[in-house]
């Protein structure tokens, strides 16, 4: 996407004034407009106002590269004031001590074994889900691809155990989209109708559906994430009980599907406008034969330099809560104990210090010649990073492989070179209009041809 335009940093610039609204206004109106009005007028530390409390917005890879690391333990999450209630006791809610054992029990489920295990089964599940999408001109492509990834997630972390019945998944679906969106929300008590009753709602359904399905989970003793975390251990012989299998699996099927959308749906829509790197792509992937395995993706090199780009352009990820514990200094900008803090990780993707023309789908950058996310150690971290890294950035990255691979070899899509997706920014960035792609099939004898010989 291109530079905000001089209309859209006024309109920033207005909202900041507002009182105690103004940051959110102008957040969910352009969070990287604001981020770089922000960088402009404060540097790495900039005071943000908003209701009940101010916020510190951190701002550039210097500041967000030592929040994250957290050398002098100044900071713990602050995801709990703005999701806590729906993803309560997940991974990223919890620290210290706490979070130290679950992430070791946790990382039992993530073996290299135990993740080749979950991603065996990707490929022949993201062919089923295909097999639905009709080819058309305005093709809702973001809708499409959330159901395809929330099926995904449930089909591979689930198992036997997972959503079969359409009007269901549609339920968890918005169950999730619910929670997710609560973290967008001013008024933070549930009044009948509003994101933060919406929110209680889906949580409740998600506990329902999980706690229902944990028994048959523990019995069948399988391989699929669900069964596999109510026996995991730590080299203590401490395991989960069943609360903790509950809320850990509502905040993994969220984290599974959410970022890979994110990423493949920008993926879509700058492939679709540009022709030469769908082709090229394209043709990496159909080189491979008609049924590639997961570990021949991995090798790709246009693919990964494809959705490097993606996820520097909209980070999964593009901004990480945490709340500082005593009085600090970041980056020569001081933050008060008890404030609220917002790592800013979008805004690095986007500094011309580090990247050339940063606005430019420009997927070369990542190539070994030119490096440019090496620039800053954290220059590109759509993930995170220190303690609380994404754990499961390894399925998320063969996931989004596999799911683009098969994408490209059944489809060609394009959209008007002059389509600027609306994006909604209340939580996680997505587009309000589903982003209407047109989808055409590939002829049989293309997307079926094997590797020459």
């Amino acid at each position: 996407m291109a530079a905000a335009s001089p209309a859209t940093s006024r309109w920033v610039r207005a909202k900041l004034a507002v009182p105690v609204i103004g940051g959110p206004l102008a957040y969910m109106h352009d969070p990287l407009t604001l981020m770089r009005h922000l960088y402009a007028r404060y540097g790495p530390v900039a005071p943000v106002s908003m209701p009940g409390r101010t916020t510190f917005f951190v701002l550039g890879p210097d500041a967000c590269g030592a929040v994250l690391q957290n050398g002098e333990r100044a900071f713990v999450n602050g995801w709990e004031f703005l999701v806590g209630p729906f993803f309560q006791r997940g991974l990223m809610l919890l620290d210290g001590a706490e979070h130290r054992r679950h992430r070791r029990i946790l990382q039992q489920a993530f073996t290299r074994e135990r993740i080749e295990s979950y991603t065996a089964a990707l490929g022949p599940a993201v062919a089923d889900e295909l097999d639905g999408w009709q080819p058309r001109p305005a093709f809702p492509a973001y809708p499409a691809l959330k159901r395809l990834t929330l099926n995904l997630a449930t089909r591979i972390f689930m198992g036997g155990h997972r959503i079969a019945d359409p009007a269901e998944l549609g339920r968890i679906n918005q169950a999730f989209i619910d929670c997710v969106q609560a973290g967008g929300a001013l008024l933070r008590v549930p009044v009948a109708g509003n994101k933060w009753h919406r929110a209680t709602r889906g949580r409740a359904a998600l506990e329902q559906f999980l706690t229902g399905q944990l028994p048959a989970a523990r019995e069948a003793s399988g391989e699929d994430l669900f069964s596999v975390l109510t026996r995991v251990q730590d080299e203590d012989g401490t395991r989960f009980d069943d609360l903790d299998v509950v809320n850990h699996m509502i905040f993994l099927l969220m984290a599974a599907h959410d970022t890979s959308t994110s990423t493949a749906s920008t993926a879509l829509y700058h492939l679709g406008r540009d022709d030469e790197w769908q082709e090229r792509v394209r043709a990496e992937v159909l080189a491979l034969g008609p049924d590639p395995a997961v570990r021949q993706l991995s090798e790709l090199r246009d693919l990964d330099m494809v959705i490097k780009e993606c996820q520097r352009l909209v980070a999964p990820v593009p901004v990480v809560a945490r709340r500082a514990v005593k009085d600090t200094e970041v980056a020569g900008g001081r933050i008060p104990a008890g404030a609220h803090t917002a790592v800013c990780l979008q805004l690095s993707h986007h500094l011309p210090e580090y990247w050339s023309r940063p606005e430019v789908f420009d997927p070369e950058r990542f190539a070994p010649e030119r490096a440019e996310d090496r620039s800053h150690r954290f220059a590109w971290t759509p993930f995170g990073g220190g303690v609380h890294k994404c754990l499961g950035m390894a399925f998320s990255d063969l996931e989004v492989r596999t799911l683009l691979a098969r994408i490209l070899a059944r489809f060609r899509w394009s959209v008007p070179p002059d389509y600027v997706p609306p994006m909604s920014n209340v939580s996680l960035p997505y587009p309000r209009d589903g982003l209407p792609i047109d989808l055409r099939s590939l002829p049989v004898s293309v997307s079926r041809r094997s590797p020459e010989r």
